[in-house]
């Protein structure tokens, strides 16, 4: 059997799963509409579980996907068309908690940010998310490697590309945070990223 340390080691196979992993963790989606709202309704300091939640259970539920999960999936396609269905419906309530999210008139702020074990959680209803693992899994393992080391190696390059992509999204909302002084204008914002979530939900419904 061809030895699999080479392979963890040659630019070949690291350049593009990290090229693909930054493209998948700082496009547009679920993960990084919820932190752009987490990030003007609640600051970057208390984002920050929500951002390494993200981080490790999307490396988690890679690594559960590689070593057998999706195989469950193509086995039983029933059950992936049921979980696509839950997921869809919870993010649609997400979307109206973060519509109801931000600053009462009073200055008292309505709802919590994300803890770590809910963002990590989270990811095993993001629809998003798991198009990317099926993905990363049947593109970058190898017929003749080590399974299990690559996909532990590809989801530590998840883990580290996600930290710095969830940061910029959370500071981003930050930014428009301190721009959006006003509850209204807030109610605002917080309804136009209810929508955009909403709307991320298209291709997984479709």
């Amino acid at each position: 059997m061809r030895k699999v340390l080479p392979i963890m080691l040659s630019a070949d196979w690291i350049v593009p799963v990290t090229v693909f992993a930054l493209a998948a963790a700082a496009t547009p989606g679920p993960n990084n509409v919820m932190l752009t709202a987490s990030g003007v309704n609640f600051g970057f300091r208390l984002t920050i579980p929500h951002m390494l939640g993200i981080a490790v259970g999307f490396a988690v539920m890679n690594l559960c996907v590689g070593v057998g999960l999706g195989e469950v999936f193509e086995r039983y396609p029933a059950l992936h068309l049921g979980l696509k269905y839950v997921s869809i419906a919870y993010l649609l309530f997400l979307a109206w908690k973060i519509a109801n999210a931000g600053k009462t008139d009073d200055g008292k702020a309505r709802g919590k940010p994300f803890t770590f074990l809910q963002a990590a959680a989270f990811q095993w209803v993001n629809p998003k998310a798991w198009a990317i693992a099926i993905g990363a899994v049947a593109t970058f393992t190898t017929v003749n490697g080590d399974l299990l080391v690559e996909v532990l190696a590809m989801s530590a390059i998840f883990f580290l590309v996600t930290i710095p992509s969830a940061s910029m999204w959370a500071y981003f909302g930050t930014v428009i945070g301190r721009v959006l002084k006003t509850p209204k204008r807030i109610a605002v914002f917080n309804w136009s990223m209810a929508v955009l979530l909403v709307a991320s939900l298209i291709p997984a419904a479709v």
